[in-house]
């Protein structure tokens, strides 16, 4: 049996071979295969001597933490290209995280309200544990020239750094995983009281569609708890009602923007839910696709966080879809660590025995799988695209510096990827542009990257 490029089997030295030899494995990588029209030639011409030129730099951005490396993005001929660019689909982010239009636009309505707690952080709206007493922000404010930045806490903070995580020294704020994960899951906690707040809800999610929009994006997969909206305090509207209401925002955007395809949503549940439990949102997932079927895409269980219990949800997520007879996409998150052989790494494999769809979040997520020949076999195997989102995975300090990034293999193998933001409103990547500036210029390499 022949094994091998028929190039290798011919041991004979021939330096003639090489120039073949490049090409063949220039035609594996990741857009090694498209077909460019003349045009096309000379743009990609152009951005290949553009990108030589920033590695060329004392300062290149994708080697620097993104917090400090925006201003130098903003300044680069390759950003202003991309921001131009068509870029198709938006495929992982986080409802919550939307877009960053909260604290100029939303907090200085009447009735929305905040609270300092003792650890440090805020609460909005009718949010009611652990504070001491509420104060209404449009007060709180008035007499400050850019209200946004309302000194809290002794003037350590501000609203709008518990919305988000920037900064200007991000490595001394966040010397660990630990602490930037802390200060995330902090940003997620305030931002939920002004988000499930019903006349919010609906402008959010305009707001949210038209940024992306504006960089040219053209539809959206977005990832949702689903948490029950709230009309005041005591009294919310169902979980029809949120789905009703995506339904309707993503129709009237789509008529009065034309170009754009819609929106759909992914529900997502955390995996520290007992068994019962998820078997019981699989269920209600079910039905409101079965409700709503051109607005719910799928599932996501987020098994980064299963912690040994993964064969149970495994035997009863496919067995609950093959006993009602449905097809339930599931587009879970797995892999969400630098650490090989953990628990959290070997959830990659579990997300591929789910039928994951896609290995969902790539972007902090999916990070695993070049560790993993069988798992990167089969994905490729089956068209299990991996969510990419490098500026994610920068702030959160799974890689820094970009060009070391484990996409970077996939790309040279042409493993099936796409470039999401995850969370753009915390780390103040709106849009995918920036995305696509850290895997073109940082993870792509000087090789052949077609985007």
């Amino acid at each position: 049996m022949k094994h091998g490029s028929p190039i290798l089997r011919d041991r004979t030295p021939d330096p003639s071979k090489r120039e073949t030899m490049l090409h063949q494995e220039a035609s594996r990588q990741t857009g090694g295969r498209v077909q460019l029209t003349g045009a096309e030639q000379r743009l990609d011409t152009h951005l290949h001597k553009l990108k030589e030129q920033e590695m060329a730099a004392a300062q290149f951005p994708p080697a620097i933490h993104f917090f400090k490396a925006r201003r130098l993005i903003h300044r680069s001929p390759i950003f202003s290209l991309l921001q131009m660019m068509p870029k198709g689909a938006a495929l992982h982010i986080h409802s919550s995280s939307l877009v960053d239009w909260l604290v100029k636009n939303i907090t200085y309505r009447p009735h929305c309200y905040i609270c300092f707690t003792w650890g440090r952080s805020v609460r909005f709206v009718f949010s009611t544990w652990d504070c001491l007493y509420w104060q209404l922000l449009k007060t709180l404010g008035a007499n400050m020239a850019d209200p946004t930045d309302i000194c809290i806490f002794g003037c350590f903070s501000s609203l709008m750094q518990n919305l988000r995580l920037s900064n200007d020294d991000p490595n001394t704020t966040y010397p660990s995983q630990d602490a930037v994960w802390e200060r995330f899951e902090m940003a997620f906690v305030a931002i939920a009281g002004l988000v499930i707040y019903a006349p919010v809800f609906k402008d959010f999610l305009y707001k949210g569609l038209e940024q992306l929009f504006h960089d040219n994006i053209t539809y959206l997969e977005l990832r949702t708890g689903l948490s029950r909206v709230q009309i005041r305090a005591g009294s919310n509207h169902d979980k029809a009602w949120s789905l009703r209401t995506y339904q309707e925002g993503t129709h009237q955007f789509v008529a009065e923007h034309p170009g754009f395809l819609g929106a759909q949503l992914i529900i997502s549940v955390p995996g520290v839910l007992s068994v019962s439990d998820v078997k019981a949102a699989v269920k209600e997932a079910i039905q409101m696709q079965k409700d709503f079927p051109e607005l719910v895409a799928g599932f996501d269980l987020v098994i980064i966080l299963l912690r040994g219990k993964t064969n149970h949800y495994v035997h009863s997520l496919l067995k609950i879809t093959a006993e009602l007879g449905v097809t339930l996409p599931y587009l879970f998150h797995a892999g969400e660590t630098d650490h090989e052989g953990t628990e959290v790494d070997e959830s990659i494999l579990d997300a591929l025995l789910f039928n994951t769809t896609r290995i969902g979040n790539g972007c902090d997520n999916g990070y695993t799988l070049a560790h993993h020949p069988l798992a990167k076999e089969l994905s490729r195997k089956d068209n299990v695209a991996v969510e990419v989102c490098p500026i994610s995975n920068q702030v959160l300090k799974l890689v820094s510096d970009l060009r070391n990034h484990p996409a970077a293999l996939l790309m040279s193998e042409g493993h099936l990827m796409l470039v999401s933001s995850d969370d753009p409103s915390l780390f103040g990547n709106t849009g995918l542009s920036y995305d696509f500036y850290g895997v073109f210029v940082g993870i792509g390499g000087i090789g052949t990257v077609q985007l």
